[in-house]
């Protein structure tokens, strides 16, 4: 049974950066598509980023593109999501996930909240 720890969430001015990390343990996640989600207050949970099992293909969501960047460490079993030229709109709690193929994700998180201050 994986099971995943995100780190690294907080508070953090707009325009600013964030790393967030999420750490696997109780098996390997290096056959795994690894996801990240977010929901904010009273929204629905949204995709926001995905990376392949090798790190080769990467897709995001429209709203991110271009200022979130997903990595993987087979090696350390965790995957990160760099966040930049953060915005008030992207302040939710983030979540990762493990799935065999993208977008069936068996194994979540807990969250790690993010909030971008205007």
């Amino acid at each position: 049974q994986v099971q995943l720890v995100e780190s690294g969430g907080g508070l953090v001015q707009a325009g600013g950066s964030l790393r967030l990390s999420c750490a696997a343990s109780g098996g390997t996640i290096r056959s795994y598509d690894m996801g990240w989600f977010r929901q904010a207050p009273g929204k629905e949970r949204e995709f926001v980023a995905r990376i392949n099992w090798s790190g080769s293909i990467k897709s995001y969501a429209d709203s991110v593109k271009g200022r979130f960047s997903g990595s993987r460490d087979n090696a350390k079993n965790t995957v990160y999501l760099q966040m930049n030229s953060l915005k008030p709109q992207d302040t939710a709690v983030y979540y990762c996930a493990a799935g065999r193929n993208h977008p069936d994700y068996n194994y979540w998180g807990q969250g790690t909240q993010v909030t971008v201050s205007s």
